[in-house]
């Protein structure tokens, strides 16, 4: 789900960059640094604005300067039950890896529907069934988050697509 959120960035500024146009390398800076990244519970995805930028603090021994950044930005953070979408980027025997922003979810075997087999042969694996839907690398697939692990700057969730209306989206 996509929510709007305070953050806080901590940014060192070489003292080369010390001119009326710092304040303006900060922002770039900003930009730069969170924009894209995972924090392990949410991704960042844009910032809208900065609120505030600190007053600068010497770090000792370095020269540089450190300023805390204040900015509001749009994040999401998927949650347990979550339908979302992805693309499948890999299959293996005993489920499917799918890509969804920058979370990475792994369908077993177990939580795909029985109806699904798993076929090596051709000209890569896939699963399919006898009514034509075909699951395979690069496809679109539709599932419902089972669980989300976060660690340092990654996410891995479980997904299940064992329920009406889940599974491979029409191309």
């Amino acid at each position: 789900m996509f929510f709007v959120k305070e953050l806080e960035h901590r940014i060192d500024l070489h003292p080369s960059f010390f001119s009326s146009s710092a304040r303006q390398f900060i922002e770039e800076k900003l930009f730069q640094d969170v924009e894209g990244t995972n924090t392990g519970t949410l991704m960042i995805i844009a910032v809208l604005q900065i609120d505030d930028v600190s007053e600068p603090k010497i770090v000792p021994g370095t020269g540089f300067a450190q300023y805390n950044v204040g900015y509001r930005a749009i994040v999401w953070r998927p949650f347990k039950g979550e339908v979302v979408d992805g693309l499948v980027t890999s299959v293996v025997n005993n489920g499917f890896f799918v890509e969804v922003g920058g979370l990475s979810v792994f369908v077993s075997k177990a939580m795909i529907p029985p109806t699904m087999k798993y076929n090596a042969e051709g000209s890569t694996p896939n699963f399919s069934e006898s009514d034509g839907m075909v699951i395979e690398r690069m496809s679109q697939v539709r599932l419902r988050i089972k669980g989300i692990r976060g660690e340092l700057g990654q996410m891995f969730a479980i997904g299940s697509i064992r329920e009406d209306y889940l599974g491979a989206l029409l191309q």
